[in-house]
């Protein structure tokens, strides 16, 4: 595996569909246009060709774009084939790609992978974009397009741009702090700083990204019959926990995600908390809630105030 390498693969969704996108991407995307349509189309203009095999036989007749690099979105010669999307056609075409000298299909990614590699996106916009395709709540949906849009690391470039200017400031008083046109520093630059590390601050406060993507996690937890598992089927709108008046009902840890305004959180039901106990799997549910608190990013305590230190 090389970047040398022609590489193909379905960039929409499985088929069966109304429509089927095959994107071809390396240097012999152009030539492998050529073999199915006979001709290269004009740059980035849509046309309507039929597909043929090297033996002639009509695959299918499709919407086809040629987009010569670097300005493409992996930097290389790009080809997208938009074609009917049956199976039998997808594979069909696929089948013949990777006939042709120099064609393989593309490992998971590795669309993504050249992009990075021959300076189309950075790493942050790189991992954004794997973030918006598997985002499944709103406010996962906004983190990751500003990610993938560039948005924070035109931000981190101006953070780096302040902190620049500021040691430059720093280092002509070091050099030249006895003459007379560079004796102190400018007169803003302990408010920039303060003004920067306040941002940093902001940024770093920030939900983190594994948060956003797996889920706030809150675990409930408190005494015996304290009614966690009856809160926990409130918030999560179903019937996932056994609840009785008999203390120790709950014996494991029972989670479920769930997206409130958008917010991944994921809550779990625990075993009720004692010091002591002749039931010897209570004893194991009783541990595996403790073991759920520490990983908690937020507890519920159901119980007395100040027992849930």
């Amino acid at each position: 595996m090389t970047l040398s390498d022609t590489i193909f693969a379905l960039s929409s969704g499985a088929p069966p569909a109304a429509l089927a996108v095959i994107r071809i991407s390396g240097p012999q995307a152009g030539a492998a246009l050529g073999s199915l349509a006979g001709k290269l189309p004009h740059p980035r203009t849509a046309s309507l060709r039929r597909l043929r095999s090297t033996d002639a036989a009509l695959l299918d007749q499709a919407l086809v774009l040629w987009f010569p690099g670097p300005a493409t979105a992996t930097g290389e010669d790009l080809v997208e084939l938009h074609l009917h999307g049956g199976r039998a056609v997808v594979h069909a075409v696929e089948a013949e790609l990777t006939k042709l000298p120099g064609l393989r299909a593309a490992n998971p990614g590795e669309f993504t992978r050249r992009a990075f590699a021959n300076g189309r996106i950075d790493l942050a916009e790189a991992e954004g974009l794997a973030e918006l395709l598997s985002a499944e709540t709103e406010l996962q949906r906004k983190q990751a397009l500003i990610l993938a849009s560039g948005a924070f690391s035109a931000q981190v470039t101006g953070w780096r741009d302040r902190l620049l200017v500021a040691s430059v400031a720093v280092e002509a008083i070091l050099d030249f702090g006895d003459e007379d046109d560079v004796s102190e520093l400018p007169e803003a630059f302990h408010a920039d700083l303060r003004t920067l590390a306040d941002d940093l601050s902001v940024a770093l406060n920030a939900p983190r990204a594994e948060i956003l993507r797996d889920g706030f996690r809150v675990v409930l937890a408190g005494p015996p019959n304290a009614g966690k598992s009856s809160l926990f089927n409130r918030l999560v709108e179903q019937e996932a926990a056994i609840t009785a008046p008999i203390a120790g009902t709950t014996r494991d840890v029972l989670t479920r995600p769930v997206s409130i305004g958008g917010i991944p959180f994921v809550f779990a039901d625990t075993a009720g908390l004692r010091d002591e106990s002749d039931d010897v799997i209570e004893v194991i549910g009783i541990e595996r809630a403790r073991g759920a608190l520490e990983e908690a990013d937020l507890v519920l305590w159901l119980g007395s105030e100040g027992e849930g230190q």
